[in-house]
């Protein structure tokens, strides 16, 4: 006698396994002859019954394909097992852990890896501007190193290389590269409209009297509150404009809210967020400027020729986007194109130059209002001797009388920003004529008083102002150092008071436009005017000094 349990096997094109049982009463067992090489068994013979044989099929077939197991067992008539396997379109697996590559305009490297149990694979339809190594290999791993060539002055360009091998599923890869390092934002430019922007530089430097700046807030790493701020809310500006504002400094930051940085694409929750603050200002009819501040430093930090390529794109594609989603406000919008630009020398400021030229021409090309608003472009690091020396031209423009330069001025530093001593020098408490101490000596002001003052603005005056150039003074304060206590506090916050009031007198003086720092903070050191948590006045005596000094009080 002789049993089994399956006369008919069918198999996938994966193959697989399948179990078979074997009784017989012949006394020497029983045995299996398998003819097929692609149908691997447990065993082919076996003394004992029942038996237990583990037929597999592991190959895949191009074709279908048939074998015939026969199953023989001492002088019973003898069983046929047969065996069918679907046929399948592939042999082998072939793989690539990436399959989509994007790249920039500029130089780019990139890795892939293959991966295989085909004896052999290569990559094919490879175009000259993709370099490829290796070109091929054998079953397993394999990492590609793909090398992209610069592509900043040509078009847009796209490939598919196709990574083949013989019996197995072709896999294809898709490269593109831009032509420059991001896009074009510049999609829907604007005939010119003078709507509304009937006023030159010189016209609106004369219409603004004192700004305000809301410092450590839209430029904040982290988000609009990570420092401390909390959210820009129209009674806050309503607060600015009542004290006696009538324009008000945006500093913002742009590449940390980037949605896609091989792109460069800004998310347009943070454009609407911006241009919701510039509408509070607009809405109370103050002036307000709206800027590229530090921003993770990627310009500021980086005037140099190696990334003059790089951080002209950024400044490109940022300010057509800026540009765009602030293209309707009036002339009352001003836009800046840097903060406090680190230029130390020459070569630097014409770096510096590109980056602004580059800033005028993007929002030029946007068209609409933006054809004849008013733009703003800094001096090297802001600093008024240096933009003396080394800014002896403006970007080119194609309309005249539309631009103003910044400075900044925080003199003398000791005074204004020092919070510690430190082995070059010491913090002073006392700044000018009627107010040094005569009992705390080693803290007065040595320098950087009233005649520095007087000569430092009259440069900017000569070099900017007498040419028809209006100058912003985009930030100026001094902290106010209340660990003192006594007649030593009192003698400091006068002299501050002072200090504030003659720094506007002659600003007024020489033309200047001042915009004062207020970080928002309270406390220790602070130059805040207001407290944003209740949007009350908090450093009436500063505040005071300010409008007296601008507005001609004694």
């Amino acid at each position: 006698m002789l049993w089994v349990s399956k006369e008919e096997i069918d198999f996938s094109a994966e193959g697989g396994n399948v179990t078979i049982y074997i009784k017989t009463d012949a006394p020497d067992g029983w045995a299996i002859e398998n003819p097929s090489d692609w149908v691997e068994l447990s065993k082919t013979s076996s003394p004992y019954t029942p038996g237990e044989v583990e037929i597999s099929v592991a190959t895949r077939t191009l074709e279908p394909r048939e074998a015939t197991l026969l199953v023989s067992a001492g002088n019973a008539p003898a069983v046929s097992i047969k065996i069918s396997q679907a046929s399948s379109e592939f042999l082998y697996h072939l793989s690539s852990s990436e399959t989509l590559f994007e790249f920039n305009g500029l130089e780019a490297n990139a890795t892939f890896t293959v991966t295989t149990n085909a004896p052999q694979w290569s990559l094919t339809d490879i175009p000259d501007w993709i370099v490829c190594n290796p070109l091929s290999g054998t079953a397993g791993e394999t990492t590609v190193e793909v090398q992209i060539p610069n592509n900043m002055e040509g078009d847009a360009r796209v490939a598919t290389v196709n990574l083949m091998a013989d019996a197995a599923p072709m896999v294809a890869l898709n490269f593109s590269q831009l032509g420059g390092i991001y896009p074009s934002y510049n999609t829907n430019p604007l005939a010119p409209d003078n709507t509304g922007m009937s006023r030159n530089a010189q016209e609106l430097a004369a219409a603004i009297n004192i700004g305000w700046n809301i410092g450590n807030t839209l430029e904040a790493t982290g988000g609009e509150t990570a420092w401390g701020n909390p959210k820009v809310t129209n009674e806050l500006i309503q607060l600015v404009k009542q004290s006696g504002f009538n324009a008000i400094r945006i500093p913002c930051s742009w590449n940390q809210y980037m949605e896609n940085s091989t792109t460069a694409k800004l998310r347009d929750s943070w454009l609407n967020r911006v241009k919701e603050v510039v509408q509070y200002c607009v809405d109370n009819d103050l002036y307000a400027i709206v800027n590229i501040h530090w921003d993770g430093g990627w310009l500021e930090n980086n005037i140099t020729p190696d990334k003059q390529v790089e951080n002209n794109a950024k400044q490109k594609a940022f300010w057509e986007q800026i540009a765009t989603h602030l293209r309707d406000f009036d002339e009352r919008v001003l836009f800046a194109g840097a903060n406090e630009p680190n230029v130390e020398d020459a070569e630097q400021m014409e770096v510096l130059l590109s980056y602004h030229q580059t800033f005028v021409d993007a929002v030029r090309s946007t068209g609409g209002r933006n054809s004849y608003r008013t733009l703003i472009v800094q001096g090297p690091s802001t600093d008024i001797d240096k933009t003396n020396q080394l800014m002896h031209q403006l970007p080119a423009d194609e309309i005249e009388g539309r631009m103003m330069a910044e400075i900044h001025f925080y003199t003398p530093y000791q005074y204004c920003l020092m919070t510690e001593d430190a082995g070059w020098g010491k913090m002073f408490y006392y700044w000018g004529n009627g107010y040094h101490s005569t009992t705390d000596t080693e803290r007065n002001s040595t320098w950087g008083e009233e005649a520095d003052v007087d000569a430092l603005f009259g440069k900017m005056k000569t070099q900017f102002v007498d040419k028809g150039i209006p100058v912003i003074l985009g930030e100026f304060g001094a902290v106010k150092r209340t660990f003192l206590t006594g007649d030593a506090l009192q003698l400091h916050l006068d002299s501050r008071a002072y200090y504030l009031k003659y720094l506007m007198q002659q600003a007024k003086v020489n033309g200047l436009l001042p915009f004062y720092w207020d970080a928002g903070n309270l406390g220790e050191n602070t130059m805040s005017l207001f407290n944003r948590q209740n949007n009350s006045v908090y450093d009436q005596q500063a505040l005071d000094a300010l409008m007296e000094g601008i507005n001609g009080g004694n």
